[in-house]
């Protein structure tokens, strides 16, 4: 069984608490880890939608995502 509504909720509001009193260094510093745990999620849903996929071709189609991204910025 997976985390209740209720729980996930708490923890995005504490974890946006948190945020909100840190300082700008400590905001900076987070963004490496943030970006990774963006990662993290963005190879689960790319599990659920490929679910025989290895670890390398996982990353592969997340490196492709990002840079399809990257290209749309720079062309907007």
């Amino acid at each position: 069984m997976g985390p209740t509504k209720e729980l996930i909720d708490d923890v995005f509001r504490k974890k946006v608490l948190r945020a909100r009193q840190a300082t700008v260094e400590e905001r900076f510093r987070a963004g490496p880890e943030l970006f990774e745990m963006a990662c993290e999620i963005a190879k689960w849903g790319i599990r659920d939608q490929h679910p025989g996929l290895d670890e390398a071709e996982v990353v592969a189609i997340l490196r492709k995502r990002l840079a399809w991204r990257r290209e749309r910025e720079r062309s907007r």
